[in-house]
């Protein structure tokens, strides 16, 4: 274990250095190659994370500074290294955070998993819509879909099988196989359905606008990609139904459990109502609100504040949410480093290094190449935010030198759009995954084979909507 965790604090470094020692290209400026050895350096890490990712990206951040890879002059690298800090979509991630938290204290986002399981749980097929409706009830208003689909839907999913004496050990493939792909596959969905729904889809969001000057807000986001995003998520339980089917037809237990576990939780409370509220309230302002002048993080910023003086959560709660502040600072260190790629010219160089490559390809093939490429490149992560700093403003990049300008936007949305569909190729490929291969019902070989599949009919969506719209 000792030996592991040195070789995964080394490997990092050991790339820094060779990267930083290599000749510089021509074209590229000795600075711009040693940001890039720093940057691959931090993606590294953050693939092995031998230490907290937070603090991965903070070290990256202030050694660049610290040596003045960036800025020209002290105080502009020390601009660079805070101007994550400043960022407004790391804002609303960090105060959606605080919205999952208030679904989980006030109990309603428990409530709403158990009363779909009774209303829809006497049939196998059911009760894969109830996870799956319950998964895309909430996402809207949690941007980790690891707390979504891990923290709430998972303890009350996984005791389903177990009432019909479906375990790992004996006659997974019963039923709780079955749930445990739909609630994964569905949890994927999700995370590209809706801009709130997948921390790194408001990183991703960020970035475009940083690098492509291009702004998605939440309303143009679900309304481009509802097209695919929709058809997929009510299709996911069926088509499991159909390629992983449950041995058991029937749960007719379950909706009697569900309704014995509402009736020990007690009436709907107040704290629950107004979560119910504020979170339509967001949801509203999130839409609307670029037309009547409201910021998505001031609305996010001003529901924040609405749920601790209503008291659905505590100022304790915010100020002591380990996850939230932990997102915080990696993602604004890891906006920091992505910008600064632009800042030194590599990602210039690069793209133009690379588009050599595809010169004279037809505009719409360039796209999709660059969307199949960048979703099948996700095989090699274990973060959907790593991959997104590390190739998200390449491909763009590249795309921006190929295509015409009017097509960029819709590159742009296909991209971000992939981000939470690829969390199903493998078990490791999104937060939840880990969590749902963890319970033992799905062996390593047919999850890969399962991925493989879903993976497929998710790519071959977006690919369709790329047509759509380009």
């Amino acid at each position: 274990m000792l030996q592991s965790q040195t070789f995964k604090i080394a490997l990092p470094i050991i790339v820094a250095i060779i990267i930083a020692i290599m000749p510089t290209p021509e074209g590229l400026s000795v600075n711009a190659q040693y940001f890039f050895a720093v940057f691959l350096g931090v993606i590294v890490a953050l693939i092995l994370e031998p230490i907290p990712a937070a603090l991965i990206g903070l070290i990256g951040v202030s050694f660049s500074a610290a040596f003045g890879l960036v800025g020209e002059t002290a105080k502009a690298n020390r601009d660079w290294a805070l101007s994550g800090f400043s960022n407004g979509v790391i804002w609303l991630i960090f105060a959606a955070f605080m919205f999952a938290l208030g679904y989980k204290k006030s109990g309603l986002g428990k409530r709403i998993a158990l009363l779909l399981v009774k209303a829809l749980g006497k049939t196998s097929l059911g009760l894969g819509y109830a996870v799956a409706f319950a998964d895309g009830i909430l996402s809207p208003f949690m941007p980790s879909n690891t707390a979504r689909s891990a923290g709430t839907i998972f303890p009350i999913a996984i005791n389903i099988p177990q009432m019909f004496n479906s375990t790992p050990e004996n006659e997974p493939r019963k039923l709780g196989a079955y749930i445990s792909w739909v609630a994964i596959a569905a949890t994927c969905v999700t995370s590209s359905m809706f801009l709130t729904a997948l921390a790194p889809n408001l990183l991703a969001v960020s970035l475009v606008e940083k690098n492509a000057g291009i702004l998605i807000s939440w309303g143009e986001w679900f309304s481009t990609l509802a097209l695919i995003m929709i058809p997929l998520f009510l299709l996911v339980p069926y088509i499991t139904y159909l390629v992983y089917p449950p041995e058991q037809k029937t749960s007719p237990e379950a909706p009697t459990w569900a309704a014995k576990e509402l009736d020990a939780m007690g009436p709907i409370t107040k704290k629950e109502l107004i979560m119910l509220g504020l979170g339509v309230l967001a949801l509203v302002m999130w839409i609307f609100g670029k037309s009547i002048g409201i910021n998505g993080t001031v609305a996010a910023l001003v529901v924040l504040c609405l749920l601790v003086l209503t008291k659905v959560i505590d100022w304790e709660d915010v100020i002591t949410n380990k996850a939230a502040i932990n997102v915080f600072i990696w993602f604004a260190t890891l906006v920091a480093m992505a910008s600064g790629l632009k800042k030194v010219g590599y990602l210039k160089w690069a793209a133009g290094l690379i588009s050599s490559w595809l010169a004279g390809v037809d505009p719409v093939n360039i796209v999709i190449i660059l969307v199949v490429l960048f979703f099948l490149f996700h095989y090699l992560f274990a973060s959907v935010t790593a991959h997104v700093v590390a190739l998200l403003p390449l491909f763009l990049g590249i795309g921006m030198n190929l295509i015409p300008a009017e097509m960029v936007p819709s590159l742009a949305i296909l991209l971000v759009g992939s981000l939470g569909l690829m969390g199903i190729i493998t078990p490791y490929a999104t937060g939840p995954s880990p969590i749902w291969y963890g319970a033992g019902y799905i062996s390593q070989a047919t999850w890969w084979k399962l991925g493989a599949i879903f993976g497929a009919l998710f790519l071959a969506s977006l690919v369709l909507l790329g047509f759509i719209i380009l």
